[in-house]
């Protein structure tokens, strides 16, 4: 909120002008870190229930290991026109926010192939143990994407490690190798680009729609419905030309992911922005009929199944629903009422979110390094799943105290 100015009262009056960060959002964006590091870590533990780990992909149905990675998505559309406004009001022009979507976009699918392709390594092949690989190539991520200060401090010193991160990342890639499938040797496997290649294309596929139609109150309400048509119609079997479309030239996909993403947009245009809803009351009524809208259209497209590995629509449907839900009441008890310690835990990691997601990855390849392993014990049953309960709030501390030495990441 801006200097000064309770959150309450600025959340009350959306006129006023805000100047830091919407704290429901960060709070979301955190709470949607956390509960990803705890899965992805819990992934690997045997023998709990079944809803501790994501449905099966010939199942129909969701667990809410399955409204993580959409959870991402529905943040990063809310947090979108904020970010268009902000970059225009400090003098952007559309040229250069345009060129910051596209580094942004190409960025996140760079991460995101690293990641993937980081268990592909051949050591043989390239020469450095597959873990070094993994850990360097990050090292040289957080190095390069870094946010150093701009004045003082010594300057040639920042530029020294950014560009160096750079030269660590390009030198990481321009190495590896891998053995395709057919024996052959092979460079980077661009078949699964992991959740910031994929989260890179839906933010790409989002912006190119909503930016142009930005001022028009209605477009996102209307993207979303075209978005979501587009994905019930490929799940028909009306467009297959979608399923050939080059992932380099064609963002959208299916429609599917996009229309998270919109979704998180149509969120943040009703929260967010003054022109739909001036008081909190009137918010929360077009917040209540909007949820109601996702689970409706939701249940009317069941039959096509409910499934996050084949992107259905009615699991982009519920899961939008579920992060708008979530946002109203982080919203009201954050923005509103004022009541935000509770949450300080999460603040680095809703705020700093790209280091907090790369570090779980640092540290598993940094301890294959060095030849650490748990006991079979903690790999298992509810020992397993208090382990996965003190890793993430390791990473947590681990990413507040980084952010604390003013290491940030952003695009």
């Amino acid at each position: 909120m801006g200097p000064g100015v309770p959150a309450s009262q600025s959340a009350m009056n959306p006129q006023h002008k805000q100047s830091t960060r919407i704290v429901s959002v960060d709070i979301l964006r955190g709470l949607t870190m956390l509960v990803m590091i705890f899965v992805n870590d819990l992934a690997e533990v045997k023998g709990l229930p079944w809803w501790t780990y994501h449905m099966p992909g010939h199942a129909n149905g969701m667990t809410y290991v399955d409204v993580v990675f959409p959870a991402f998505l529905f943040i990063l559309g809310m947090a979108i026109p904020l970010a268009v406004r902000k970059r225009l009001e400090l003098g952007d022009s559309q040229w250069q926010l345009w060129i910051h979507v596209f580094l942004r976009s190409f960025s996140l699918v760079v991460l995101g192939l690293l990641l993937a392709n980081a268990s592909l390594v051949d050591p043989g092949l390239t020469g450095i143990p597959r873990g070094l690989w993994a850990c360097l190539g990050l090292i040289g991520a957080i190095l390069y994407w870094n946010v150093y200060p701009r004045q003082g401090g010594p300057q040639r010193l920042y530029r020294g490690l950014k560009y160096g991160g750079l030269c660590l990342l390009v030198l990481m890639f321009a190495l590896f190798r891998r053995h395709a499938s057919d024996g052959s040797v092979a460079w980077l496997d661009f078949r699964y680009w992991e959740i910031l290649g994929l989260i890179g294309r839906a933010y790409l596929a989002a912006c190119i729609l909503y930016i142009p139609l930005r001022k028009k109150a209605w477009a996102p309400a209307a993207l979303l419905a075209g978005l979501t048509l587009m994905s019930i119609a490929s799940r028909l079997g009306w467009l297959p030309f979608l399923r050939h479309m080059p992932h380099a030239i064609w963002p959208f996909d299916s429609g599917e992911l996009p229309s998270i993403v919109m979704a998180g947009i149509v969120c943040s245009t009703i929260f967010l922005e003054s022109g739909i809803a001036r008081t909190v009351r009137r918010k929360l009524i077009w917040g209540v009929g909007f949820t109601v809208l996702l689970v409706a259209a939701g249940a009317i497209c069941t039959p096509l199944g409910i499934s996050k590995n084949r992107a259905t629509p009615t699991w982009c449907l519920y899961s939008a629903a579920i992060g708008t839900v979530l946002f109203m009441a982080l919203y009201w008890i954050a923005d509103v009422k004022g009541i935000q310690r509770w949450a300080a835990f999460m603040k680095p990691a809703g705020s700093n979110t790209l280091l907090t997601y790369l570090l779980p990855d640092l540290f598993y390849y940094s301890a294959g390094i060095a030849y650490l392993y748990l006991p079979a014990q903690l790999n298992a049953g509810w020992p397993g799943a208090v382990r996965s309960v003190v890793f993430t709030g390791l990473i947590l501390a681990a990413a507040a105290v980084l952010t604390r030495w003013k290491v940030r990441l952003q695009l």
